[in-house]
């Protein structure tokens, strides 16, 4: 338990210096009650895949668009962050539905609702964070420039960094089912992706890149997910549709279990 609490807060909680906006959205997005991976070469594919990604975008926006396309990422930043709030409730409301023939639903209560909280916190940081960059102009008269300069930023860095945790533990949703970030991972990118690719906005690019560019992130996530439910059903016996108490490890909603 030490070496665990070690690994993922470095040396505990007085290490923290929460005015660096990467050790509080540690805090917020990754709190203890998150189980840790069972599988550590997937959470560093889903790193690679993240980095690759950003690199992507960055350039897309920055030389393709040119010029960095910042309004055109905030308002990407608003959809992102409308459809997790749709989407994720929903996909977890199925699969609640299905799980309900194999056990009571009433343990995974507790799970359920820190989840949903550290969504409802992601979000509403990022609309903060949109709704600041997009009216700094108007709030920042006077002496307020700086120090509502030095909180957007700080804003941008603790969504930018909670956005990184999230990413890899979807919101704790393990804490209720192993196999849940993996499947909220590939709806919600297939989701933001689809409107791209029906409505032809290729981002500047030609039909190939723009196919590949907006293609490219959810044919990654899915495949890296798949392969993630295929190493926890093979190594841990862990399937999506069983009822997380009928898994052979121990119960999510009781503590971090592998």
């Amino acid at each position: 338990m030490v070496g665990a609490w070690r690994n993922r807060t470095g040396d505990g909680p007085r290490s923290r210096n929460y005015l660096k906006a990467h050790h509080a959205a540690r805090a917020v997005f990754h709190p203890a009650w998150i189980p840790e991976p069972l599988d550590p070469s997937v959470e560093q594919l889903k790193r690679i895949r993240v980095a690759a990604g950003t690199v992507a975008a960055v350039g897309v926006y920055t030389f393709v668009e040119g010029g960095f396309a910042f309004s055109e990422m905030l308002q990407n930043l608003l959809v992102a962050s409308g459809v997790l709030l749709l989407v994720t409730p929903l996909t977890v409301g199925i699969m609640l539905w299905i799980w309900r023939r194999g056990g009571s639903l009433r343990p995974l209560r507790p799970a359920l609702l820190k989840a949903l909280g550290l969504l409802l916190t992601f979000v509403g940081s990022v609309v903060a964070t949109v709704l600041l960059l997009q009216n700094n102009t108007a709030l920042g008269g006077g002496l307020l420039v700086i120090p509502l300069g030095f909180l957007a930023l700080w804003l941008v860095w603790f969504v930018g960094a909670g956005a990184l945790r999230v990413t890899g533990n979807f919101f704790g949703t393990a804490a209720v089912h192993r196999c849940l970030p993996p499947l909220l991972a590939i709806v919600t990118t297939w989701l933001m992706a689809l409107p791209d690719l029906l409505t032809g906005d290729l981002h500047g690019l030609g039909l190939r890149l723009g196919i590949l560019f907006i293609l490219g992130a959810p044919v990654t996530v899915t495949a890296i997910a798949l392969f993630e439910m295929a190493r926890l059903k093979r190594d841990h016996a862990i399937r999506l549709t069983t009822h997380p108490s009928l898994s052979p490890s121990r119960n999510p909603y009781n503590g971090p279990y592998a």
